[in-house]
């Protein structure tokens, strides 16, 4: 189980144009690093807007915003354009990624326990060292629990 204090993981995935980012890609610079269910469901567009609305403050900041899920490279180019995203999407259709920073697992939905992508949110200093961890996300406000 990943903590505050912990190293990232190492990984290596796909942005929406088919670059490979790995964990190197993210050192020497502060990352808002968030992972969720699902391109285009109304809780993952709230939370990708608002954090697209709320960019320049998260840039004040120094932050960098790459969101990962499951969806493939189409979907986050498609999710991207039609709500004019302007952070990476990382797509990782085998959940080693989701995996490795406890992003994937059982949780419930309507109800029912199923297992799928958990939606959190990992704040990492630029030497790879996770500051913080959101495990409660506000979708609607996500930027604000980040800034606060």
């Amino acid at each position: 189980m990943l903590k505050v204090g912990d190293k990232i993981p190492a990984f290596s995935v796909v942005d929406q144009d088919g670059k490979i980012i790995t964990d190197k890609d993210l050192l020497g610079r502060k990352i808002v690093l968030y992972f969720y269910p699902k391109d285009n469901t109304s809780g993952c567009t709230a939370q990708a807007c608002n954090l697209r609305d709320n960019l320049p403050a998260l840039q004040e900041r120094g932050y960098t915003i790459y969101g990962v899920s499951r969806d493939s490279v189409t979907s986050h180019v498609n999710f991207r354009s039609k709500h004019e995203l302007p952070f990476d999407l990382l797509s990782d259709p085998t959940t080693t990624m989701l995996q490795a920073f406890d992003a994937w697992g059982e949780k419930k939905l309507y109800g029912k326990t199923v297992v799928g992508a958990i939606r959190k949110t990992f704040l990492i200093a630029p030497d790879g060292t996770i500051e913080r961890i959101i495990e409660r996300v506000d979708t609607k406000n996500h930027a604000e629990q980040i800034l606060t």
